[in-house]
């Protein structure tokens, strides 16, 4: 018993420990830069300093109070750290693809806060990135924000603790794939996908109504009601409903996306924000009117069928719409050099510097409902910045510094070798992919079910 005393009393206390704890907060004044605010234009010559995380003073001649470190950046730029609206960092297995929703799962309880990608995106000068679930389902998992603090002590740290819930949905071939051909449930067609959003909001109608009908019955003097058995995954759809989550949806085609913009009109949805998004082009106007928004790639596409038909303009033709456009990333190595994948919207699409750089802060940070925390360099706002040699959007550019929360993550002159080195441990050195394309990535656990599939349609045919 006493045994039992003393292994309670530490559990107790290690508890204590933990929800005590608080994320690290830096102190740094950074001089002389030329700072790209993103909102409020850009400063020349100007110094930004960060109290506790915060940054509490932008100006000239600005002095460092005692024990805070003071960075010289003559000659150098200064920028809000990069946010990566579309990212699978940190996470191992993306999609639970046991049915079409799956609304209950969280990516939050899966992230790997040691995953040296996390240090590489910081070289890159990404302090936050969206951990999404994978679009295997209609309805997939709940996502995770993840701000890069890198090496915390507490594993927590990684998530971001004060953004919004996010979910992931999917339109299209993935989840037709999965659970039409894959297992041979509804949804097999495009039509089928539809009927899945609307079955399960309206489900989850039900659901509420439910709980509400409850709630009134046992508010009466000697009531007996006994309460609806909880749902988690009805509970999630009810708070999209109710505005709480905000819905990320992987898409393509120009037909799925104002399909989806009707589905969510006609639910009162409001919060949505479309991924990859490579016909929003073809209806921008509806994007810009109904949606937070589009999170696309630069300039992929083609790599299948169903997203054969793009243009590298896509980003710009949005924007001039009035659509709130981020880039993202989707992927482990191009997260590094985002600021380049902006730069190309000048290119094609003739984006002022303003407007490409607003595609890597504070647009994304909007997607995410965070950007009265970051995505700019104001005065409240959280310390991320990143200094860089060169203008940002210059192809010759090489992020210097870059600071979480005041906190300085990453750099260039104290970069060891074995951070530039190191392998995770579930990587292959040579990786193998069992196709080709960069839908590989949100779809990399689900092959499986494919292979399944082919070899029984093989041994009956």
């Amino acid at each position: 018993m006493k045994k039992v005393s003393y292994f309670l009393a530490a559990l107790l206390g290690l508890s204590i420990q933990f929800a005590s704890a608080q994320v690290k907060k830096g102190s740094v004044l950074i001089k002389n830069a030329t700072v790209l605010t993103i909102t409020n234009g850009t400063l020349e010559n100007s110094d930004v300093l960060v109290q506790d995380g915060i940054i509490k003073k932008i100006g000239e001649g600005l002095k460092a109070p005692n024990g805070v470190t003071t960075i010289d950046a003559s000659g150098k730029y200064l920028m809000p750290g990069i946010i990566d609206a579309h990212s699978h960092l940190g996470l191992d297995v993306v999609n639970e693809a046991s049915s079409p929703i799956v609304a209950e799962v969280h990516m939050k309880d899966v992230v790997n806060p040691y995953e040296v990608g996390i240090y590489r995106a910081l070289a890159g000068g990404v302090t936050i990135s969206h951990a999404m679930h994978g679009s295997a389902n209609v309805i997939g998992g709940q996502n995770a924000t993840l701000k890069h603090r890198y090496g915390s002590t507490d594993p927590a740290d990684i998530i971001m603790q004060d953004a919004p819930r996010t979910i992931k949905f999917a339109l299209g071939e993935n989840p037709t794939r999965v659970h039409g051909r894959g297992r041979g449930i509804q949804p097999r067609t495009r039509m089928g996908v539809e009927a899945v959003i609307r079955n399960g909001f309206n489900e989850a109608i039900q659901y509420k109504k439910a709980w509400a009908e409850y709630k009134e019955a046992s508010s009466k003097k000697g009531s007996t009601a006994l309460p609806p058995e909880y749902n988690e995954r009805l509970q999630t759809l009810a708070d999209i409903l109710d505005g709480k989550i905000i819905i990320h949806c992987h898409s393509y085609r120009a037909d799925e996306i104002y399909m989806l913009i009707n589905v969510a009109r006609d639910f009162g949805i409001t919060k949505l924000v479309f991924q990859h998004t490579n016909e929003g082009f073809k209806v921008a106007p509806e994007i810009a009117e109904y949606t937070m928004g589009a999170s696309v790639f630069a300039d992929w596409w083609a790599y299948k069928f169903e997203v054969y038909y793009s243009t590298a303009y896509n980003a710009a033709i949005l924007t001039e719409n009035g659509a709130i456009t981020s880039i993202n990333s989707d992927d482990a190595e191009l997260i590094r050099h985002l600021y380049h994948e902006a730069a190309k919207t000048q290119r094609y699409g003739g984006m002022t510097d303003e407007q490409a750089l607003a595609m890597i802060t504070i647009n994304p940070a909007k997607q995410l409902g965070i950007n009265d925390k970051v995505g700019s360099i104001e005065e409240g706002k959280q310390g991320d910045l990143v200094i860089f040699e060169g203008h940002p959007l210059s192809s010759y550019t090489i992020p210097q510094m870059t600071f979480v929360d005041g906190v300085k993550y990453f750099d260039i002159n104290e970069d060891a070798d074995d951070q530039r080195l190191k392998v995770s441990p579930t990587q292959m050195v040579e990786e193998v992919t069992i196709y080709e394309g960069h839908n590989a990535r949100c779809m990399q656990d689900t092959e499986h079910l494919f292979e399944t599939t082919e070899a029984l349609f093989h041994l009956n045919h």
